[in-house]
């Protein structure tokens, strides 16, 4: 872990641009920064072309209803306010990304991509084109400055809420104009909402966003079958036996076991899960869950949270949004792949997904899982 490191400090206001999704962290984080005397203004991200079609209620953070409690907020909190188009942009970077990631075979994460492509590039490249000299997110991480003046991004101070794992594609650059006003403070979600309240914002009360927020009802299945359409293709086991079929590969993800619609029973009696999804043959392949065990991993496109490493290394990895940390070691090889290998084998890990690497609580970088090893087979 880095010495000597403090909390990220201004020591004179700055003029920010406060994305506010509607939500009630975004709105809390936007009132913080006013109130730490910040020039704020307030921008929501119109990030559909037909907003109507997103689900209502507070599930998603994109719909017309989200958009109207973001401006109520920025009133109350006495800061301008503006919607800023970026539906076109959206739509090629994360929607159409998405897309084609299932269409390979894939697992994306669509929020990862939004955070790279959307809100700390499109985002923050209009924002500073515009004279502003940061974004601030509702996001719980934290920006902290060494004694030599270089940045680092670490996790939240309430491991329970953080979200570093989906800021590990943020760059030297990105990090100089992010601000995250509820990453190092130890405040409950439960506080947070009382803060809202205590300052008037009718948000305080609203439910967190969850699900994907482009996906109208939540059935990522169908809004796949209907981009690409129904493919009938075969379940089979590891060894070739057609257990059953399928109406599109696209429709799996390594490690999934409900929905595999498989009448015969293993013979060990036990669940099956999808071990491999092959959009060549348009195969899906199950096993048993030992079969997912995973001892290492190659990763493409890494983003460094600073300076790259160099030569081999121990740190930990977070595979998932809300997942836990596991030890591993990992070296950049041609300075374009990461290889990374566990201390204990890992289940369920899928390409197209990230690896968020970790040196105590900062964040070092972001890589997408290329292939696995299985641990069987290594065995």
């Amino acid at each position: 872990m880095t010495e000597n490191r403090t909390p990220q400090q201004h020591p004179r206001p700055l003029r920010v641009l406060a994305a506010m999704s509607g939500g009630v962290d975004s709105a809390v984080a936007a009132a913080r920064a006013a109130e730490a005397g910040h020039d704020v203004t307030g921008v929501h991200l119109a990030l559909s072309a037909n907003p109507q079609s997103f689900r209502t209620g507070a599930r998603g953070c994109c719909t017309i209803e989200d958009s109207r409690d973001a401006r109520r907020a920025a009133d109350v909190i006495g800061i301008p306010f503006y919607v800023w188009d970026l539906a076109e942009r959206f739509r090629e970077d994360v929607v159409e990304d998405f897309i084609a990631e299932y269409e390979a075979g894939r697992t994306p994460n669509p929020c990862l991509r939004c955070n790279e492509k959307i809100k700390f590039a499109a985002l923050l490249d209009k924002a500073l084109a515009l004279g502003f000299d940061a974004v601030v997110t509702g996001h719980y991480a934290t920006v902290v400055v060494n004694d030599d003046g270089t940045r680092e991004l670490h996790r939240a101070s309430d491991m329970a809420k953080d979200q570093s794992y989906v800021l590990g594609v943020l760059d030297d650059r990105q990090l100089a104009h992010a601000m995250f006003p509820l990453g190092d403070t130890l405040t409950t979600k439960e506080e947070i909402r009382a803060e809202a309240e205590e300052r008037g914002l009718a948000v305080a009360k609203k439910p967190d966003s969850h699900d994907i927020c482009f996906i109208a009802d939540g059935d990522t299945r169908g809004f796949l079958a209907d981009r690409l359409g129904k493919a009938e293709g075969d379940i089979v086991d590891a060894d070739g036996n057609k257990l059953g079929t399928h109406e599109g590969a696209f429709g799996y993800t390594i490690g999934q076991r409900k929905g595999l619609r498989i009448g015969t029973p293993a013979p060990d009696g036990k669940p099956r899960y999808v071990l491999d999804i092959s959009p060549v043959n348009n195969t899906v392949t199950v096993g048993p869950a030992a079969d997912l065990d995973v001892s290492g991993l190659t990763a493409i496109k890494p983003r460094w949270c600073g300076e790259a490493p160099t030569g081999p290394g121990t740190y930990t990895a977070q595979l998932r949004a809300h997942g836990g940390e596991t030890p591993v070691r990992a070296e950049l090889v041609d300075g374009s792949e990461l290889r990374v290998t566990f201390d204990e084998p890992v289940r369920g890990v899928a390409p197209g997904q990230a690896i968020v690497l970790y040196d105590g609580t900062r964040v070092v970088g972001s890589a997408t899982i290329a292939t696995t090893e299985r641990a069987t087979a290594a065995a």
